[in-house]
């Protein structure tokens, strides 16, 4: 019943091809990327990712399901090639590689706890193709403190997303992440199955507290900060986001 009626934010791959080696928690030296695509090979898909350490990126797992080769573009237009690293499937997260000075890391909130009804800002790359090739910039707020059918590793939320937005921050008033964009609610199948109800503006992300317990659990040590004084304006939190934000596109 889940799969009926979630619709992941990002275009789904096939499981059979293959992936580069995956990077161990404990490796010193920087990880060598996979070579780029050929000119002018376009894209199977795309997604967004966001700097959580020097050299490191955090996205869905879902965005690097299937895909051989990948690149990310940084604020400054840069684009290399990423290594993938590892992923969790139950949490729908996983690491990339790229160069250090790739982009400065963003901080997670560690106080205090996330609240019903709290401002959230995504900042991520949807439709590519159709929308702005840049970054788009939405608000909400966090509308449950559980995801689909009690999903206790999301929150509902009602910033609008679309495919591609998968892997971007989710951030609170003080430019600090909350969580991870991933999915959002199917809502022409629900209509089908309410005789035409349709839902508006549910969608999820990955709770910051697990992607902050996947991240140490790869032996990385994501920058961490209070939410605390005043709040600051949506443009303000973007302007944070932007040189951390980064373009994934996916290569079969």
């Amino acid at each position: 019943m889940r799969r009926a009626i979630l619709f992941l934010a990002f275009v789904a791959f096939p499981a059979a091809a293959a992936k580069p080696p995956p990077l161990g928690a404990d490796e010193a030296p920087a990880p060598r990327a996979t070579p780029a695509p050929n000119a002018g090979a376009r894209p199977s898909a795309t997604g967004t990712g966001f700097v959580v350490a020097p050299g490191r990126l955090l996205t869905n797992a879902h965005v690097v399901q299937g895909c051989t080769r990948m690149t990310a573009r940084n604020a400054a237009g840069q684009t290399v090639a990423t290594r993938i690293g590892p992923t969790d499937p139950r949490r729908d997260l996983a690491i990339l590689a790229v160069p250090e000075g790739f982009g400065p890391p963003l901080s997670f909130r560690e106080t205090p706890p996330v609240r019903r009804g709290d401002q959230v800002i995504t900042y991520g790359f949807p439709l590519t193709g159709l929308l702005s090739s840049g970054p788009t910039l939405t608000t909400g707020d966090v509308s449950a403190l559980s995801g689909l059918r009690d999903n206790p590793l999301h929150f509902q939320i009602s910033a609008p997303v679309q495919p591609g937005n998968s892997g971007g921050p989710l951030l609170d008033a003080h430019g600090n992440v909350v969580g991870v964009v991933t999915s959002k609610l199917n809502a022409a199948r629900v209509a089908q199955m309410t005789g035409g109800d349709i839902p508006q503006n549910i969608n999820f992300a990955v709770k910051g507290g697990e992607a902050l317990a996947f991240l140490t659990e790869q032996g990385l040590t994501p920058w961490r900060a209070s939410s605390a004084g005043v709040d600051r304006r949506p443009a303000e939190v973007g302007e944070i986001a932007n040189p951390s934000t980064a373009f994934l596109a996916c290569y079969r």
